[in-house]
């Protein structure tokens, strides 16, 4: 099994959540964060000032799937997230060890 956690602009969240849904992922979390890599931020102004915006809103997505799924899923986060700018965000893949579905202590592949 592989974790996957995905940072993505909000405002393709949806497109992200229904492409999964079309390969049934159904489980996933959510999060929102802030956070900066080459794109640095940006500056706006707000009556009549500058201010200098450094931490950008993103959506931190998370999912674990079987190990022979990964590649689709991974396809179906960039094809639906990238916009082709700087601060498309970034994948990071973690290996899962285990998974325990607490309600009735199903353990592996099948507690996903």
């Amino acid at each position: 099994m592989m974790k996957l956690e995905a940072i993505i602009r909000t405002n393709r969240f949806d497109q992200v959540k229904d492409a999964l849904a079309v390969l049934g992922i159904e489980g996933m979390t959510v999060s929102e964060v802030r956070g900066h890599g080459r794109q640095k931020g940006h500056t706006e102004n707000y009556r009549g000032r500058e201010y200098d915006i450094s931490l950008l809103p993103k959506l931190r997505l998370e999912v674990v799937v079987t190990d022979d799924r990964v590649e689709k899923v991974i396809d179906a986060i960039v094809e639906s997230a990238v916009t082709g700018e700087i601060g498309d965000g970034k994948i990071f893949l973690y290996k899962v060890e285990d998974a325990i579905r607490i309600r009735n202590r199903e353990r592996g592949d099948i507690a996903l």
